[in-house]
């Protein structure tokens, strides 16, 4: 399948929508750049009668903005939403966003809903009688690596939204990553004949949902939303014909008014801030840019260092910084929330993500953080890795690097500390590239014609029926 049957594929449902070619994002003009630009000021909501049921594995999770932002845009755009949660959120901030959020939560996690969970289960084994179990022998009969307690739990949470989903409906369930929040909606499908969609992301194709489930999960799917062009010919090469017409890509976006973009930049008094922020994990390189900057600061350049998240590598890699002698001049300050995290933004002289694929396939696919700096106007440095040269030009919007490579990052940082201009103009490039194709209001109405069009081809004759459509468990 070529890249250009998703151009067709879009051009096809604006057609079907009644919607006249998109018009161009508008370019900020001189001498406003620093009014807030974007989705809240401009958005109109627009007509629809459908409601989704998006699933999630917890609700809401700090380091998941793009599913916070994704549900507002669609309830700023007028659809109606009920969100299941997987899990129960742990003990970390929350984005005051959450509070905007009208969509009533779900919990399916068993020790806080295990009486509900067991009493649909039971409902719909005597309701349903066989094909309740054959449904469950649909999952088990994928099992692979010992996952069959992955299994039974999420046909259980399947069978609980389904039990729901029959007294209250929803058109149709999106399940954001194809992982756990994808199983459930696949049983709950099966039980309860409810349509669904996945989004994908990144870990969860590249490492954490493999095999016969996967297939399983992507075959009975009316779409396979990916975020990214690198992801979506990851699935095409894998799956191929399995996912013809209906693998779109729409890219996460921005609420622009959220992200004030400062044209001049301040500039701070003393040595340059370096922002990195993202979870100490292996794949967001933190340890080549703690590298960096020992290598910097050989070369007499001064900097500041601060990273922003937590993580299961906190303590290497502040064993990794007091190795270094380094402490004085790098700094991990933990979990932060958005209002935290855009303050961060505007102290920053540049943003520094050098990501990596690990051994094991782990990688990121665009990280949300590079959209937030480069809305902010932070100049941005980061490595060709997946679909990051996507979202970063080299030399036009931002630099790129070799992933695993500390001397090329120095030499960058390096670059870009002493050369303010450069900085600037990287920087007005970078916010005119969010402005123009990733804004919150472009990939929310895409996502919401997505769901309008398979809302009008579930209803269509059959002898027209398109290409499109939803394969179920036949009984």
């Amino acid at each position: 399948m070529s890249p250009d049957l998703n151009a067709e594929r879009r051009l096809t449902q604006e057609a079907d929508l009644g919607l006249a070619p998109e018009a161009k994002t508008r370019e900020i003009p001189e001498g406003t750049a620093n009014e807030p630009q974007g989705f809240a000021r401009e958005i109109a909501p627009l007509t629809s009668s459908l409601t989704i049921g998006v699933i999630v594995s917890t609700w809401p999770r700090l380091s998941q903005t793009f599913v916070l932002r994704e549900i507002l845009g669609l309830e700023r755009l007028g659809l109606r939403l009920r969100i299941f949660s997987v899990k129960v959120p742990t003990d970390e901030p929350v984005h005051e966003e959450v509070s905007q959020v009208r969509a009533p939560v779900t919990y399916l996690a068993f020790r806080s809903s295990w009486k509900p969970l067991v009493s649909a289960n039971l409902h719909l084994a005597r309701e349903l009688g066989g094909q309740y179990f054959r449904t469950l022998f649909l999952g088990l009969r994928c099992i692979r690596y010992g996952n069959v307690l992955h299994i039974l739990r999420q046909f259980l949470r399947g069978a609980y939204v389904a039990d729901i989903l029959r007294r209250e409906p929803v058109d149709c369930m999106h399940a954001h990553f194809a992982t756990a929040p994808a199983s459930v909606a696949m049983f709950a499908s099966q039980l309860g004949g409810t349509p669904y969609t996945i989004a994908v992301h990144a870990n969860d194709i590249f490492v954490k949902a493999r095999g016969r489930l996967l297939r399983a999960k992507i075959e009975r799917a009316e779409a396979v939303v990916a975020n990214n062009e690198h992801n979506r010919q990851y699935l095409i090469s894998r799956f191929g014909p399995l996912l013809d017409g209906k693998l779109p890509c729409i890219y996460n976006g921005l609420d622009l008014s959220q992200f004030n973009f400062r044209w001049p930049r301040a500039t701070d008094a003393g040595s340059p801030l370096v922002l990195a922020v993202g979870r100490l994990v292996e794949k967001k390189g933190f340890g080549d840019l703690v590298s960096a900057v020992k290598i910097l600061r050989q070369h007499g350049c001064p900097l500041r260092l601060e990273i922003i998240g937590s993580g299961p590598l906190k303590e290497r890699i502040w064993a990794q910084i007091r190795q270094l002698d380094l402490e004085d001049c790098v700094s991990l300050v933990g979990a932060k929330d958005q209002q935290a995290v855009r303050s961060a933004y505007q102290r920053a002289a540049l943003f520094v993500l050098p990501c990596i694929i690990t051994s094991d396939g782990d990688r990121d696919g665009i990280p949300n953080v590079l959209y937030e700096a480069m809305a902010s106007g932070v100049p941005v440095i980061s490595t060709r890795v997946s679909a990051i040269p996507e979202l970063v030009q080299s030399e036009h919007n931002g630099l790129l690097v070799n992933p695993g490579d500390p001397a090329m990052l120095a030499a960058s940082i390096e670059g870009l500390v002493l050369n303010p201009g450069l900085r600037d103009r990287l920087a007005r490039a970078a916010r005119d590239t969010i402005e123009k194709r990733f804004t919150l209001e472009r990939t929310s109405r895409e996502l919401f014609e997505l769901f309008e069009k398979l809302q009008r081809e579930r209803y269509r004759p059959a002898a027209s029926a398109p290409e499109l459509k939803y394969v179920g468990w036949k009984r």
